[in-house]
């Protein structure tokens, strides 16, 4: 039996920030096929939700998406990533302040890498951010996904205030700018 070549995927995992946000946000995205909160970049094994956010086991909060490029490339991700947070606070997206918070991305191959240094040499140089960008590369290592009450938060529990106040607005700023790559 042929494959069919549009049933080819590839995983990015990005951090910008709460995962409660950010996965609103890529899930409404054309070509995502799947995103998982979780948790990367750290040395502790098998973290849990209370131990990352101590910010002591090196883990950002991030996430893992499973995407078709042929609907939707890396740097169209890398697009949507880098306008939907601000790279130019170390350690700290809004009232979340902490390693776990931090921009970063996970390159999982040298293609994942050059396209990130190259969207961020070139966004830093094209003045769009007050500051330079702070976000860092670096390379994928393993990713643990997130107790299960994490998974689909905005979607289970959009009417909490924390959704409301915090994440309703993000998700309404990402589809404005984003609307001709959202799914119908």
């Amino acid at each position: 039996m042929e494959m069919n070549q549009s049933q080819k995927t590839e995983t990015a995992t990005l951090g910008n920030g709460c995962f409660w946000c950010t996965e609103a946000v890529f899930q409404r995205l054309k070509g995502v096929m799947s995103v998982t909160s979780g948790y990367s970049g750290g040395e502790t094994k098998n973290p849990d939700y209370k131990s990352v956010c101590t910010g002591t086991t090196g883990h950002a909060e991030c996430l893992q998406i499973v995407y078709d490029p042929n609907i939707i490339s890396f740097e169209e991700l890398l697009e949507v990533f880098w306008k939907t947070h601000d790279p130019t606070t170390l350690n700290r997206q809004g009232n979340d302040v902490g390693t776990q918070y931090r921009s970063v991305v996970f390159y999982h191959n040298d293609q994942q890498k050059q396209v990130a240094e190259q969207y961020k040499e070139q966004l830093n140089g094209s003045g769009m951010f007050p500051r330079p960008i702070v976000t860092t590369l670096e390379p994928f290592t393993v990713f643990y996904p997130a107790e299960d009450y994490h998974q689909n938060y905005f979607l289970l529990n959009g009417s909490a205030p924390y959704c409301q106040f915090v994440v309703r607005p993000k998700v309404e700023k990402f589809i404005k700018t984003f609307e001709e790559k959202l799914k119908s």
